[in-house]
């Protein structure tokens, strides 16, 4: 038996979809070969919940261990490596407002780390959800319970949405390249900027105007393995070097060698989600236009 791998994505409710990007569904196994591997880009934050089997992962290259049957992966700018014999498990793809309104606190303290959920959520918010989507019978019903969950969790919580999503909008615009011309679309000065991105988005701004141009050009690989890096380099780069550079920061390997190895997951995941939301990465995902 040969491995198989299923990536699906599903909308969360109208009222949810400016903090959550996506719920999916992902289903792994490795047949009678070798575990599935596969590298993860940088993302935004991410809860998944193991619904059977079990997953191995790191961030940046530490060891592999075994992760939490309910685990929040903080913002990423490093890459998460992961591997199983076979597991099924439901997805929840959060957004900086997401982190903001629907687990709060400083995103900073859970970035590149991954976490038992209870630890950002407490314990019986963390009980009640995975509870509720162990026990839904498929994947309508998962998404039901966790839409009615985080309904109910962003009807109790006073927010404003609009500085996080200004500076959201503007992190997904290629023409915004230098951390003044953040600020400037933004509307506030540099060094409330500083306090914003690192608290609501994980990382200085610096670094996510960084990662934004790296996962620009990566994406384009993604979808096309046949593509050349040097023709698809994001306009912010001055030349290849300066692209592998990034790589080396963000991957921890060089463009050819993370080329040379297979990307199952992947290779499953980025059209779906292509196909569902117009990017493949979470990272390049755009705020739909609120209803006035």
């Amino acid at each position: 038996m040969t491995a198989t791998v299923a990536v699906r994505f599903y909308a969360p409710a109208p009222a949810l979809a400016h903090y959550i990007s996506s719920y999916y569904d992902s289903e792994i196994d490795a047949g009678d070969g070798l575990p599935v591997r596969d590298m993860l880009h940088p993302e935004w934050a991410n809860i998944r919940i193991t619904l059977s089997g079990e997953i191995r992962a790191a961030v940046g290259g530490k060891p592999l261990a075994g992760v939490p049957g309910a685990v929040i992966t903080g913002p990423t700018s490093r890459a998460t490596a992961f591997e199983t014999d076979r597991a099924t498990s439901f997805g929840i793809g959060l957004l900086p407002l997401g982190w903001a309104v629907l687990i709060g606190g400083d995103a900073s303290k859970f970035a590149d780390r991954l976490t038992d959920l209870v630890e950002a959520i407490g314990e019986a918010a963390a009980d009640e959800l995975t509870r509720a989507v162990r026990a839904a019978g498929d994947s309508a019903a998962r998404i039901a319970a966790a839409d009615a969950l985080f309904t109910a969790r962003l009807a109790t919580i006073s927010h404003d949405d609009a500085l996080i999503a200004r500076a959201h909008a503007a992190l997904t615009d290629p023409e915004v390249t230098s951390v003044v011309a953040l600020a400037e679309r933004i509307g506030i000065p540099v060094h409330r900027l500083e306090r914003l991105s690192r608290h609501a988005f994980g990382f200085a701004p610096k670094l996510l105007l960084r990662r934004q141009r790296f996962v620009r050009t990566l994406a384009v690989l993604m979808l096309d393995h046949t593509q050349k890096w040097t023709p698809n380099l994001d306009p912010a780069y001055y030349d290849q070097a300066h692209f592998h550079r990034d790589f080396q920061r963000f991957m921890g390997m060089a463009p050819s060698a993370y080329m040379a190895l297979p990307h199952p997951v992947l290779d499953a995941a980025a059209p779906a989600r292509q196909a569902y939301a117009g990017a493949p990465m979470q990272t390049l995902h755009k705020l739909a236009e609120k209803d006035s």
